[in-house]
């Protein structure tokens, strides 16, 4: 899963190597509305340079490229120019129903023949509503390609093209042509069996205002936000990272449905949970988990603590701890697992060595610990 998707200009230089380190789950090279048509050529290489020295990286971000949609010619020139750079996805502007998807996986299909890549490698990130005709073919992408990975919208163009002056209100809000659109990408996602990611927040130094509508997008049912600036990211990424008080609520569903196999119902304090409840709660619980092996990592200093971790046979998500109480207390550290994290605080131990000498841990009332390093499998 990925819940921050950062662009940055194909040409933008340095700015993409501050987008490597931004925190963004994916960075999304920018060949379309960032550049201008004379630049394109340039950008082009720029976008396979950057490419091939970011997969060199240990630990790199997702790399996506946008190119330029069908309408405008360009999009071979883009792909033949960025497939060699082993991007893990195109996001595909104006994607106006499911038939494009299958043109620009034939296009893909080629593209990676001929730089010696397996069929399938590359995925499609879409831009599904961005125009009046991609908001009526919403409902057409399901099962039409393997590499769809998801859906988002843009009201910019959209608003360009309808004529509109503007696309939210005086409070900020989405005026009722773009409500609908979003619901439309929301929707169409869903049928597609695919994440919606949300679109971008222009006021990008508005950082309440984005946290609030980013609260309401995944309210909604999305699963991630693009972004337009580095500052962004955080607050992206703790709005769509489950808190510890979700993780726990929805481990208590999962375990009442689990003690009455076959119920259709469970109460739990007092209230009623059903069947969609428990699809809600285990679809939390894989994205919490699935968060657990990068936040891990941010506190892997050297290739020896590394070695460490994958030698005991915990990876990244499961492992033994072994510590004294904490709040600025020395740890003897064996390896972090689930029950340290706080995902949304960012709480966790940085393993020092594993010889059981201090560490620092930043404060959490919500660790559990094991002094006789019991396995722990949470």
């Amino acid at each position: 899963m990925m819940r921050s998707f950062l662009f940055v200009p194909a040409d933008g230089g340095k700015k993409l190597d501050k987008a490597l380190a931004a925190g963004a789950d994916a960075v999304i090279v920018d060949l379309e509305d960032s550049i201008a048509p004379e630049r394109k050529a340039q950008a082009r290489v720029a976008a396979l340079e950057f490419l091939k020295a970011a997969h060199t990286a240990k630990q790199r971000p997702r790399l996506l490229v946008r190119i330029n949609g069908l309408d405008t010619g360009m999009t071979g020139a883009d792909l033949d120019a960025v497939v060699p750079g082993k991007p893990d996805a195109i996001m595909f502007p104006k994607a106006e129903g499911g038939t494009t998807i299958v043109h620009l996986d034939a296009k893909l299909t080629a593209c990676e023949a001929m730089a010696g890549l397996p069929e399938g490698e590359i995925k499609i990130l879409a831009q599904a509503v961005e125009s009046a005709a991609g908001l009526f073919l919403a409902g057409t992408f399901r099962d039409v390609s393997a590499r769809l990975i998801g859906l988002t919208w843009g009201p910019e163009d959209l608003s360009a093209e309808i004529g509109a002056e503007a696309n939210r209100d005086a409070d900020g809000q989405l005026t009722d042509p773009y409500r609908l659109a979003r619901t439309m990408c929301l929707f169409g996602a869903a049928a597609a069996k695919v994440p919606a990611i949300e679109t971008i927040h222009v006021d990008f130094r508005n950082l309440d205002a984005l946290r609030r509508d980013t609260l309401d997008a995944r309210r909604d049912g999305f699963s991630g936000r693009l972004a337009i600036h580095p500052a962004q990211v955080p607050v992206i990424n703790e709005v769509f990272t489950p808190s510890a008080e979700q993780i726990e609520k929805a481990k208590a569903v999962v375990a009442a449905f689990a003690a009455q196999p076959g119920a259709g119902t469970v109460g739990i304090d007092g209230k009623m949970y059903d069947r969609p409840h428990l699809l809600r709660a285990q679809a939390l619980l894989t994205i919490a988990h699935s968060y657990d092996a990068a936040i891990i990592a941010e506190g892997i200093e050297t290739a020896e603590q590394r070695d460490f971790l994958e030698a005991s046979g915990c990876g990244f998500g499961q492992g033994y701890l072994f510590a004294e109480p904490m709040d600025g207390a020395r740890l003897g550290a064996y390896a972090l697992t689930r029950a340290v994290l706080n995902p949304l605080q960012r709480s966790y131990g940085i393993l020092r060595n594993h010889q059981g000498t201090a560490a620092t841990a930043s404060s959490s009332d919500r660790c559990v610990w094991s002094n006789d390093r019991q396995r722990l499998n949470l």
